[in-house]
Formats: structure tokens, sequence, C-alpha cells
């Protein structure tokens, strides 16, 4: 297999193309903090690599977009040996039987949603990697009680949190959402707003729990900023519209748009 050191260099041109869009997303990034009084440092850029394939993604690290976020376990699998220099997010569901396979390929995982799916993580990870090395995870917490997505309920998470905190082989970085898809990126802001103040009265209740908080795609990136992301999850404004998957689709579809 090729792997991403012995791989063809990226075409100057297209890394060219990625460098210049990291920076208009960026610099949008930068206007919202700053409207909203805060540092746009603290905000990192995760891009959103789902269906794009590997050669195009070495291009993108080249150009600075090194941190990568993929919704199907099976796809960074394929991918993360043919794309040397990146960090690998996972943002989907993560079913139970693909723990193993997540820990092994994903630096992070933001889309722990549920104490039993912690717990897996949290026996696997010291299986994996041994003691004392924790797995960097956020909570999905579905803001909006929306029925389509996966995450905590925000009236019981607290009543879990604890539980969660004193798992060895995790590390509980903060909390993640998925916005609804709105016309009006406005129309977004509630959502958002909601997931910094349950973020807030958690730390209150528990000063263990980290203060990421990834919130944010294409469409209302700059309208989370505002209302405090630390991580926006962001695809088409850098890879274009989606094309055909690279990967069969055996996982379950995660969420869609970012």
């Amino acid at each position: 297999m090729t792997t991403g050191v012995d791989a063809q260099p990226p075409d100057a041109t297209e890394v060219a193309a990625f460098r210049a869009l990291r920076e208009a997303v960026l610099g949008r990034v930068a206007r919202a903090a700053e409207r909203a009084g805060r540092d746009p440092a603290l905000v990192k850029l995760v891009a959103v690599s789902k269906t794009v394939p590997a050669e195009r993604l070495r291009a993108a690290v080249a150009a600075g977009l090194t941190v990568l976020a993929e919704n199907r376990v099976q796809e960074g699998e394929q991918k993360r040996p043919l794309v040397a220099g990146a960090r690998w997010h996972l943002i989907g569901p993560l079913q139970a039987n693909k723990v193993r396979r997540a820990i092994r390929t994903y630096d992070v995982v933001q889309s722990v949603d549920s104490i039993a799916i912690a717990e897996r993580l949290d026996r696997l990870v010291t299986e994996e990697r041994g003691p004392g090395r924790r797995l960097p995870v956020l909570l999905q917490v579905n803001v909006d009680r929306d029925a389509g997505k996966a995450g905590f309920d925000p009236a019981g998470l607290g009543a879990g949190l604890a539980e969660l905190l004193e798992l060895p082989g995790l590390r509980v970085d903060g909390l993640m959402t998925v916005g609804r898809f709105v016309d009006d990126p406005e129309d977004a802001r509630p959502t958002f707003r909601r997931l910094r103040a349950l973020a807030a009265e958690l730390r209150a209740f528990d000063g263990r729990l980290g203060a990421e908080l990834s919130m944010g795609m294409t469409a209302d990136f700059e309208v989370a900023v505002e209302e405090g992301a630390t991580i926006v999850r962001v695809g088409r404004a850098l890879f274009g519209e989606r094309s055909t998957p690279t990967v069969a689709p055996a996982d379950p579809a995660g969420p869609a748009g970012p």
C-alpha cells in the first residue's frame, strides 16, 4: 500500500488553492471572534474531510489544514495511512462494535453520546494504549432534543457527568453539538448559546470538565464563534460540495453538511 510518506508530492497549484481557502475561513473566524471580543487564536479549525480522497487531503495538509475529521470510522482507517502529518477527529456516531477501531485510528473522538459508549472507550483505551494514555473526547449534546440527532439530553447530562469524568482512560475536554440545519445562520444562534450556557453550568458543578465547545459548520460557524465556539468543523467551505463517498457506507450516516 502506498503511504502518505512515500506518495507523490501534492500538486503545488492545489496546495496554493487550499492555502487561500484556509486563509479565507480563518479570516472569517477572526472577524467573528473580534465582533464578540474574543481572541481568534482560541478557535481551532477542523477540516471535515468526509468523502474527500487522500490525494486532495495531502495537498490540504501541506496547506496547513492539519486537523481532519471524518464521520465514519472506516473512512479514517483507509485514509490515515495515506495522509501524513494530520491529526484525526471522529465527529460521527460511534457504534459499540467499532470502538476499538476508532481508538486505533483517531486522535480525538468528538461524538461520545452515551455513558455506555464512554465506558467501552475507557475500557478499550487501556487495553490498546496502556495505563495513563488517555483519549481526548468531547461529549455530544443534543441541545435541541432533535429525534434525528444523537447526543446526551442536556437536562440529564449533569447526573452522569461525575461518572464520565472519573473514567481513567478518557480526558473529557468539553462539549460538542450539531446545530439545526437552517436557511438563516442566525436561527442556529440559540442552539450555540444554550450549549455555552450548559457548559458553564456543568463546569461550575465539576471543574474537571474541559472548556472546549465544538459547534458550527460551514453554514453557521461565524455565529458559533460569536457564541463561544473553540472548535469549528468546516467542510464545504474548504473542499466544496460533497462527491460520491470513496468507501462503502458500512457505518451509519453521520451529521450531514459540515
